[in-house]
């Protein structure tokens, strides 16, 4: 059993987050769905970054950070899109990191904005569509390659389409045929570590 600390994307925790949560926790994992919006949702990405720019980038990732400390330190952190800043940040940093599930982003292991390098035996999935214009547009497709080519235990999983938030069974960019996938691998990466 694993216990993952699941962060949210930018439209907040909708309920394809809280669905997908479930889905893991039914095969036997703990899952952990802080609210960093405080109850809020929004209808788009760009409303979500706009309230996310308000509370500030760096504040709001640290929120995310501090939820960690109340719980044990043997976690896999996990993110959608902007959930993976606190995720990958604590995946990287935090002592006692178990493995990294990141959904549609990626931050690069070294430059001006890298949290450092990946740290040695911490496992990391990475999950994108392989047209989706802020994956691979904005270039988090290439922090993923970096992370895969320069980590011992470092998968990058592609699937095709478009769309950025595609396993939120709650929004109109869901896909269910992929987000069936990821889940299948998912589940098997938190069975083995």
């Amino acid at each position: 059993m694993a216990e993952i600390l699941l962060f949210h994307h930018a439209q907040g925790l909708t309920p394809g987050v809280r669905s997908f949560a479930d889905d893991i926790r039914a095969t036997g994992h703990i899952v952990h769905t802080p609210d960093l919006f405080d109850g809020r949702t929004f209808p788009s990405i760009e409303a979500g970054i706009a309230y996310i720019g308000e509370i500030g980038f760096d504040a709001m990732r640290e929120r995310g950070v501090r939820l960690a400390n109340e719980l044990p330190p043997t976690l896999i952190y996990a993110g959608f899109s902007f959930g993976v800043l606190p995720a990958q940040k604590l995946a990287q940093t935090r002592p006692g990191a178990r493995g990294a599930l990141l959904f549609y982003s990626c931050l690069a292991i070294s430059g001006e904005w890298a949290f450092g390098p990946w740290p040695d035996g911490v496992p990391v999935q990475i999950h994108g569509m392989d047209n989706d214009p802020i994956f691979v547009g904005e270039g988090d497709i290439d922090a993923a390659r970096e992370i895969v080519e320069k980590v011992e235990d470092a998968e990058l999983f592609l699937y095709p389409g478009d769309q950025h938030y595609f396993a939120d069974s709650s929004l109109p960019s869901y896909d269910a045929d992929a987000t069936a996938l990821l889940t299948l691998r998912v589940i098997e990466f938190l069975n083995r570590v």
